[in-house]
């Protein structure tokens, strides 16, 4: 979490740097200062002790940072030649990473490329350079909200039952919860799209509903698809808060558009786990395949070894999808039965049922 008070400061201002200075501040023990050009604070560098002190993609000066590692502080430089910021303060917003152009020249897409492309070991720590920044910057945007998380499908397609579905899920849910979803498309994004159109009525739902139609799939265009998408943006302002959490592992689907707030991982496992430990509220699982067979399971072990008061409800919709087309529902009862989470686990029939069971513990 990002810390302004405590014995661990996070320093990514120059405003906040001078500020403390000003009050008096005479050690940077603790401090992590990010992406701030000091080549201007020379003097005041050498007037404080800064052992302890953790510079990561500061500008200095060489004496400068020659003299601030003699004295105890970590500096992490800058990583050239690479198109993201390693020491990002804040998650992505949809426009950040889609960017003003076509998608082939957006941040997203050339991100992407890079990783495919690029296997040095720089490029390798820039990543987890990367990935950590955005895990301090989640854990502050999700320190204030109380979030739910829905898995599903990347296939789901705009304009269908399953894509209205997870919208009208999205809508229940946000009624009192943050949704939560990996950020992909499909299910994903209609559950963000409903997220985005809380407290909107049906008219206006079924309005998006029919803009989005007319592009059902980012295959074979993204920019397409997210143009269509932006347009819903423009004529329904004002959206509401929801998270995405995608991955380059998977840079072949793109992000979708409606999550108000992105934390985008290069390592996929990473961002599987962090995505089912922050919905603290409980998971609803929507008919998916094998990734959403894996996040079932994944998050029934999480349950399967919590103590009682931190099992998180788990309700599966789609009673004949999830015991004959894929039947995790028999094995996951099996799982949970005598332990703690037995009454946590449900399998039900539709969205409606499913937003009931979550809200009704919220």
């Amino acid at each position: 979490m990002r810390r302004t008070r405590g014995r661990v400061v996070d320093v990514d201002t120059l405003e906040d740097f001078d500020r403390r200075l000003a009050h008096g501040a005479r050690s940077l023990s603790g401090w992590r200062m990010r992406t701030l050009d000091l080549t201007g604070r020379g003097s005041a560098l050498r007037a404080v002790e800064v052992a302890g002190s953790l510079f990561l993609g500061c500008r200095l000066t060489l004496a400068d940072e020659e003299s601030v590692r003699a004295r105890g502080a970590v500096v992490f430089p800058a990583v050239p030649g690479i198109p993201i910021d390693t020491y990002r303060t804040t998650l992505y917003s949809p426009a950040e990473l889609f960017g003003a152009g076509g998608y082939a020249d957006s941040p997203d897409a050339r991100t992407y490329a890079w990783s495919q492309r690029e296997t040095s070991r720089d490029a390798t720590l820039a990543q987890s350079l990367h990935d950590h920044t955005i895990d301090i910057a989640l854990a502050e945007w999700v320190s204030h909200r109380r979030l739910v998380g829905v898995m599903g499908g990347h296939g789901v397609v705009r304009g269908s039952r399953e894509y209205a579905d997870g919208v009208e899920l999205g809508q229940r849910l946000s009624a009192t919860l943050t949704v939560a979803t990996g950020g992909g498309p499909g299910a994903m994004e209609a559950v963000n799209l409903g997220g985005y159109l809380a407290g909107r009525d049906a008219d206006a739902r079924e309005q998006a509903l029919s803009m989005l139609a007319s592009v059902p799939s980012f295959t074979p265009s993204i920019a397409a698809w997210a143009e269509v998408a932006f347009a819903v943006r423009e004529t329904f302002p004002d959206g509401g808060d929801s998270l995405g959490i995608p991955t380059w592992h998977y840079g072949h689907e793109p992000p979708n558009p409606f999550a108000s707030a992105i934390a985008k991982y290069f390592r996929n496992a990473q961002r599987e786990a962090i995505l089912l430990e922050v919905c603290q509220s409980g998971i609803v699982f929507l008919p998916g395949s094998g990734g959403t067979v894996q996040e079932i399971f994944q998050d029934a072990c999480e349950n399967f070894y919590a103590d009682e008061t931190s099992v998180a409800p788990m309700v599966l919709v789609g009673r004949e999808y999830w015991t004959e087309r894929y039947p995790a529902w028999p094995l996951l009862r099996a799982l949970a039965e005598g332990r703690p989470m037995e009454r946590h686990v449900h399998l039900v029939d539709t969205v409606k049922e499913a937003a009931d069971l979550i809200t009704a513990g919220a």
